[in-house]
């Protein structure tokens, strides 16, 4: 039983470092800085930089909040979800574009998106 406590630690700093990883991966396949996540979620870029190398807990609804932001359910971080998803050449072009923008300017691109969606559905 004692070996067993004297792992856990381990296994916990090793959980922790992999959702890092998974983090910093993600921000950095979209093109953000760690400046513009940290403003996003209020936080310092210090707790965020800590959050990526596993040295921060990330409560839940940070991890919710980062999942979403990163366009990713929370078991991707986690390591629930195995399977990566895969986009095309084109949809990744599209992802590093989108990154360099404003928000005003996601928002607004989001909302042709979705007219785009709404008028194929229409038929048009």
């Amino acid at each position: 039983m004692s070996k067993e406590r004297e792992t856990q630690p381990d296994d916990r700093d090793d959980d922790r470092k992999a959702l890092g990883d998974r983090l910093r991966e993600a921000r950095e396949y979209l093109g953000f800085s760690q400046d513009q996540v940290a403003t996003f979620m209020g936080i310092s870029r210090s707790a965020l930089s800590l959050m990526e190398t596993g040295q921060r807990k990330v409560d839940a609804l940070e991890l919710k909040k980062l999942a979403g932001l990163y366009k990713r359910p929370v078991g991707h971080f986690t390591g629930e979800v195995a399977e990566e998803v895969s986009f095309s050449t084109d949809v990744k072009h599209l992802a590093r574009k989108v990154s360099e923008l404003s928000s005003d300017d996601r928002e607004e691109l989001g909302r042709f998106a979705d007219f785009l969606r709404a008028r194929k559905k229409k038929g048009g």
